[in-house]
């Protein structure tokens, strides 16, 4: 293979040469073919065909070699052949000639740039491989860009060679009729300039729009086939029906009442969704009482000899049913009732694009026809089928929470952000843990020294960490429960007496119609960017729909959808994830923003370091939290922020303030020169932008300031006795 690409490179790099060696090009120069003119057209008149060949050749090998002279060739062939066989001769011949050097690129090229330059091709990649036709068709048709670049450059891509071919020849089609036009009055064009007028430059800035027109043409021609055989209502009952009442759901509803829309919001369970019943809130509840426990044993670092609680578990679940109670208010039906949402409590059924039927808790049914609708159905525990979990019962974070006794040995299956929160957790209240996962570490998307930061409090801490172990199964032997699993090739007895499963969870895609409609799904519902489904009137947010499944991306993901649904095709906005953060919230606390060093490697995307360590903060040392970091990554010579992670006492409110500056293109020297109250931990973001200013401050610079200081003092530009440095004598 890589002869052949040398053969091929060889043969094109002596052909291109030997064009310019032999001065070539001088026969395709405008006054060549005009003082030729008649003797070609008596060639054509004798010998038509083998004239049109001969054209029709050369072009080919022109535009494949990508050689100067194409232009002046189509004006020749214009001239010699007349607007309607000019033009068919030059459609073919370039677009012929162009595929050729598409696939010449492609063959020599491509596979050396793409291992190159990997990640940072991804989304360029992406994008050609769905919209790949579209963009070159727009290039085609604007005469600006040189059609040997975009030849060169496609074949680099994942575009389909067909596709390639039949767009050029559609797209240059256009800019060849002017061309060869032209080329028909070859001997009042003097250059090429000479046919660029003002009215065919402005024609060809109307040709840049008819790809925006066609895209919108084949839009319209994608909704009547995937519309096709759903009769459409003369009108409707709402502008908006929302299925789930979680964050997505709940925020999506509410924008479409505040701008006096007719909405309703269906929900079958509880409203609030899971952050409010069985995830964030209950979460951090029970994670606030344990840290209260945890800073009692550390009581003598904060001069206390000794402090202890009495607790009975159940109490600390009630606390934990009553704050659920208390932020119930915030997304009650009376509540969203208030701000102008229907709400239904009861299960929905897309029956039709622009029905759902909804069966009421009550009893009763209806069906609503609605312009738009919106999934934000959530997900739920993944679980997986391991032999014998059945048998011996388990939890997920959906059921843990009617816990009411502290287990005495808990196994937690799982160590991403809920599985290590909730360990770390009871393992605070007493409850002897065993965190299992088969990696090598816990909270695998986060950097090697962050999981193990975290790892060493949980061992600190009495946890059991069990990494590298691979569930087998289940099984119950004298009355007691054990997991078996495998380890480094031996396989282990795990003894529990409750199991907590935290493996992931899973898109909620069955049983509100969307196998009847045939609504694409994989892991999670298919969107496009503006949130559509492959019926452009549903859409979707939230854990449905995916990337991420966190409460605020829903709520972010959810103005999008709404505001989508209701108001295009008038209006319509690609959704943002250029700067999502996390946290999870274990001890040391774990956010993030962008990108961190493990992502970047990966995606070969090169950056500078930038860190920081709390330990040095004056108010993590008072409070006695004096441990982690903030890890700052940048454009190389550059002060804009790539990705942040923070490690350490309220990392997750931190955060925030990088969070901005991503979104809004603000710099490390904007965060510097940002006056920070102290003593906070706060002052870790403006530390760690110091540090970044201290790496690139202009040394030479500074030199000269040093000197003019110098002058300043009266030494004449050189340093005085008392700034020279100390000799290890006068020391």
């Amino acid at each position: 293979m890589k002869t052949s690409r040398l053969i091929i490179l060889s043969t094109l790099a002596l052909a291109t040469a030997l064009f310019f060696v032999f001065d070539l090009d001088r026969y395709f120069s405008l006054d060549f073919f005009k003082t030729q003119h008649a003797a070609l057209e008596a060639w054509r008149e004798a010998r038509p065909v083998a004239a049109a060949l001969a054209f029709f050749a050369v072009y080919v090998a022109v535009t494949s070699l990508s050689l100067p002279g194409a232009a002046v060739m189509t004006l020749a062939v214009g001239a010699i052949f007349g607007l309607a066989w000019g033009t068919l001769i030059v459609s073919f011949a370039s677009t012929i000639g162009a595929t050729l050097a598409f696939l010449a690129s492609r063959f020599v090229l491509r596979e050396a740039v793409q291992a190159h330059f990997g990640e940072r091709l991804r989304a360029i990649n992406e994008g050609v491989a769905k919209d790949g036709g579209f963009y070159l068709f727009t290039l085609r048709l604007v005469p600006v860009f040189p059609f040997f670049v975009i030849n060169l450059v496609m074949g680099l891509t994942p575009l389909r060679t067909w596709t390639f071919y039949w767009v050029s020849q559609l797209g240059m089609l256009a800019g060849t009729v002017v061309y060869v036009n032209a080329g028909t009055r070859l001997a009042q064009i003097d250059s090429l300039s000479g046919i660029l007028s003002p009215g065919l430059l402005a024609s060809f800035a109307l040709l840049g729009v008819f790809p925006l027109i066609a895209k919108k043409l084949v839009e319209v021609v994608k909704a009547r086939r995937v519309y096709a055989g759903w009769p459409k209502p003369a009108h409707f009952d709402r502008n908006l029906v929302v299925i789930g009442a979680g964050a997505a759901g709940l925020v999506s509803s509410y924008i479409a009442a505040a701008v006096k829309a007719k909405v309703t919001l269906v929900e079958k369970h509880r409203m609030g969704g899971d952050c409010l019943n069985t995830g964030c809130m209950p979460s951090k509840a029970l994670i606030r009482s344990a840290k209260l426990l945890s800073h009692m044993r550390r009581s003598n670092e904060f001069g206390i000899r000794s402090a202890r609680a009495e607790f009975d578990f159940a109490d600390v679940m009630e606390r934990v049913h009553a704050i659920i109670k208390t932020v119930e208010p915030h997304d009650s039906v009376e509540r969203y009732t208030s701000l102008g949402v229907e709400v239904i409590e009861g299960r929905a059924k897309i029956v039709s694009p622009w029905e759902v039927e909804i069966a009421r808790n009550d009893g009763r049914h209806e069906t609503l026809t609605t312009r738009s609708i919106i999934i934000a159905a959530g997900a739920r525990p993944t679980v997986p089928p391991i032999p014998g979990i059945e048998d011996v019962g388990y939890y997920t974070s959906d059921t843990i929470w009617t816990l009411h006794a502290l287990p005495r040995r808990l196994l937690v299956l799982g160590g991403g952000p809920i599985g290590s929160e909730l360990a770390q957790t009871f393992a605070r209240f007493g409850a002897a843990v065993t965190l299992v996962v088969k990696g090598r570490r816990i909270m695998p998307r986060e950097d090697a020294e962050v999981s193990e930061m975290v790892m060493a409090r949980f061992r600190a801490e009495g946890i059991d960490l069990r990494t590298g172990h691979d569930t087998r199964r289940f099984v119950v032997e004298n009355g007691e429960k054990i997991l078996i699993a495998e380890h480094q090739g031996q396989e282990v007895h795990v003894p529990f007496d409750v199991l907590l499963v935290a493996v992931g969870r899973s898109a909620q895609l069955k049983g509100y119609g969307l196998e009847e409609l045939g609504v694409p799904t994989g892991r999670t519902i298919d969107v496009n960017e503006y949130l559509q489904t492959s019926f452009p009137n549903i859409y979707a947010a939230g854990d449905v729909a995916g990337p991420y499944q966190f409460t605020h991306t829903a709520a972010h993901q959810a103005w999008y959808a709404s505001v989508n649904a209701l108001f295009a095709p008038f209006r319509k906005f690609r959704a943002d994830y250029s700067a999502v953060p996390w946290a999870t919230f274990v001890d040391p606390e774990v956010a993030r923003v962008g990108l961190n060093e493990q992502e970047a490697r990966e995606r070969d995307i090169p950056f500078e370091l930038t860190r920081f360590d709390i330990a040095d903060l004056d108010r993590a040392i008072a409070d006695g939290e004096a441990h982690g970091f903030v890890k700052v990554l940048t454009v190389p010579g550059k002060d804009r922020i790539l990705g942040v992670t923070i490690v350490g006492e309220h990392a997750g409110d931190l955060i925030a303030e990088y969070v901005m500056a991503m979104r809004h293109g603000l710099g490390l020297n904007k965060i510097l020169g940002t006056i920070h109250i102290y003593p906070t931990l706060a002052e870790a973001n403006k530390y760690a932008a110091g540090e970044w200013k201290r790496a690139h401050a202009p040394q030479k610079l500074l030199e000269w300031v040093g000197r003019f200081h110098a002058w300043r003092r009266g030494s004449g530009g050189r340093p005085t006795a008392a700034a020279r440095p100390a000799t290890p004598s006068q020391r």
